[in-house]
């Protein structure tokens, strides 16, 4: 019957535009289209009442978790001589919000999110529905079937994790060292913190002996700090390039 399914879907659903483009992007034609169109409606698309039934916030729980493991094992398998340290960073560099809303774009996740939400899209959504969609991968095919759809679209065919073995992404870590080799200090300050598409929304500051450098805004504060540190990297001319700064 599953097959079956799958061939209604895709030719005579009425869904069936959004089936052929899933099965481009996941690798098959899922059976069950009102969980998979669910991983793509944000919450400031629906009533604030029933957004943990009504968007993609249940999915996107799942899937993050099942993502972490999912990664964690592929890292443990490809690097047998490399320590617990380094498979953590890697694993963090990998899942991070900004990695994440990267690999989503370039899937044309956002496509999909203009289809489905009334509300000005922003990077973080793409990478929040690409982890719903993990989720809804999940529940429908289970491990052994998210596991080759992660490794082989998410992580081979989107990501280079040979360059994010030299990529230091931690830029906080990176100008609190500079600080202490030139004898200054460093502080973070939180500026305002704001509802933003119905979510809350930090603005930060980091300031090098007390002066204030860069400011970024994100709905992490711990992102904001680190965009914040980047851009505060490139007007101290650490790192060259446009980068964070002209963000």
């Amino acid at each position: 019957m599953r097959p079956l399914f799958r061939f209604y879907n895709y030719y005579f659903s009425k869904d069936k535009d959004i089936a052929r483009r899933l099965k481009s992007l996941v690798g098959f034609t899922p059976i069950n289209l009102s969980l998979f169109k669910l991983a793509f409606y944000h919450k400031s698309t629906t009533p604030d009442k029933v957004n943990a039934i009504q968007s993609n916030e249940r999915l996107e729980y799942l899937g993050d978790a099942v993502l972490g493991t999912i990664v964690a094992e592929y890292l443990f398998q490809k690097y047998p001589n490399k320590d617990e340290g380094f498979l953590t960073k890697m694993r963090s560099k990998i899942v991070k919000r900004q990695s994440l809303n990267k690999v989503a774009y370039k899937m044309e996740i956002d496509v999909i999110l203009n289809q489905f939400n009334n509300t000005r899209l922003s990077r973080s959504m793409m990478g929040n529905a690409l982890e719903a969609l993990v989720g809804a991968v999940y529940l429908e095919r289970g491990y052994s079937g998210t596991k080759e759809f992660v490794v082989s679209k998410l992580l081979r065919e989107y990501l280079d994790i040979h360059e994010l073995e030299s990529f230091d992404d931690n830029y906080k870590s990176q100008l609190l060292e500079w600080c202490q080799k030139n004898g200054q200090t460093i502080s973070y300050k939180m500026l305002a913190k704001y509802k933003y598409e119905k979510r809350d929304r930090f603005k930060v500051a980091v300031l090098i002996d007390g002066k204030k450098l860069a400011t970024a805004d994100d709905f992490n504060k711990k992102s904001a700090e680190q965009t914040a540190s980047e851009k505060a990297m490139h007007v101290l001319g650490i790192v060259s390039g446009k980068g964070a700064a002209s963000a």
